[in-house]
């Protein structure tokens, strides 16, 4: 049976400042709070990113290290997270955001060129590593698989057709230099 899926529902960050982390995401990032729960000991806040998807955070009472900062793009050991990339409609939607973050005071990278998409990052109060992007092209329609050293899976048999695995060109991403603040 196949099940379909239509986004992420949630997903769950911890931030050490619930006060902090809204005043962030609602009033600088422009996202709505829309849930709020808390039990004796952790706050758990919603915020919506549209079309029923959210980011959530929870503040455990008594926990003010939540780890050390990691720019996004950045090779580190022992983390399971990378950044949040917030998908914007357009590219002025990402320049607003950039310019609207810049004076709050938040650091913003130049705009990076991904090829299919393009981005700026930037770091939460909670020394979360965020992005924004938006779609240049529908890689849905038009797959953007460039990979040097592409893993064995890649090159086997693909969901739409094994043509795309000739798309392996070698082209690479990009330099991790351009994710630094």
């Amino acid at each position: 049976m196949e099940v379909k899926f239509n986004g992420i529902n949630h997903l769950a960050l911890i931030t050490p400042d619930m006060d902090q982390t809204v005043r962030f995401y609602r009033d600088i990032i422009g996202l709505p709070l829309v849930g709020a729960l808390s039990t004796p000991t952790f706050r758990h806040y919603f915020f919506d990113l549209g079309n029923h998807n959210t980011i959530a955070f929870f503040e455990y009472f008594g926990v003010t290290d939540t780890g050390t900062e990691k720019p996004a793009g950045i090779a580190a050991t022992g983390r399971q997270f990378d950044h949040l990339s917030f998908n914007v409609e357009t590219e002025q939607d990402m320049l607003n955001l950039a310019e609207r973050l810049r004076g709050h005071g938040v650091e913003v990278t130049r705009v990076i060129d991904h090829d299919f998409i393009h981005s700026i990052y930037f770091t939460d109060p909670s020394g979360i590593s965020l992005e924004a992007s938006y779609w240049v092209r529908d890689i849905t329609v038009e797959p953007s698989l460039h990979d040097s050293n592409p893993v064995p899976a890649l090159l086997e048999k693909t969901n739409p057709g094994p043509e795309l695995a000739a798309a392996a060109s070698g082209i690479a991403l990009g330099d991790e230099d351009n994710y630094k603040l």
